[in-house]
C-alpha cells in the first residue's frame, strides 16, 4: 500500500509541476527548449536501465530505482510544452499531427506515464526479468508515439 501511495504522490507532484509550465512559455521557442530539456533527461535515465536490462552494464537495484524515479517524473513534464504551431520538418521535430489528432498524442502520454510508473515498481523488485519487462514496455510506448508524432 506505501509503495502504491508513494508512486501516486510522485506522479501527483510531477503533474503539478507541469500543469503551470505551459503558462509560463513567454515564446514558444522556450516550450520547444522545455519540452527537449524533459525529453533529454528522460532519454538519458531510461538509458541507464536499458542498459542493464540488455546486459550491457552490471544490474544495480538501487540505481535502476533511482534512474526509473526520474524518467517517471520526468515523464509528466514535456506534454504540457508542446503549443500548436511548434512543430516542424526536421528530424526529431513533431509533426503537425500533435496538434489534428490531440487526443490520441494526449494518449501516448498518458500510456508512457502510466509504463513509467511500472518501470518504477519493476526496478523496485530488485527482479532483472521483471526490469526487462518493463524496459521493455516503455520502450514500446515511446516508439509508438515516435512513429505517429515525430519526423524521423
Amino acid at each position: 500500500m506505501k509503495r502504491k501511495l508513494l508512486i501516486g504522490l510522485t506522479c501527483l507532484t510531477g503533474l503539478c509541476a507541469a500543469l503551470p509550465a505551459s503558462a509560463q512559455f513567454a515564446k514558444p521557442e522556450d516550450a520547444v527548449k522545455y519540452r527537449k530539456a524533459a525529453f533529454t533527461v528522460m532519454a538519458n535515465h531510461f538509458g541507464r536501465i536499458s542498459a542493464m536490462a540488455q546486459g550491457k552494464v552490471p544490474f544495480d537495484a538501487a540505481a535502476a530505482s533511482a534512474n526509473a524515479e526520474i524518467v517517471a517524473t520526468m515523464a509528466m513534464l514535456p506534454f504540457s510544452a508542446f503549443p500548436e504551431g511548434t512543430h516542424g520538418t526536421d528530424k526529431g521535430t513533431p509533426k503537425a499531427s500533435v496538434w489534428s489528432e490531440r487526443a490520441k498524442f494526449d494518449e501516448g502520454a498518458k500510456a508512457l506515464q502510466a509504463e513509467s510508473v511500472k518501470l518504477v515498481a519493476a526496478a523496485k523488485s530488485n527482479n532483472l526479468d521483471a526490469l526487462k519487462a518493463a524496459v521493455g514496455n516503455t520502450g514500446k510506448t515511446c516508439k509508438s508515439c515516435h512513429d505517429n508524432f515525430r519526423n524521423e
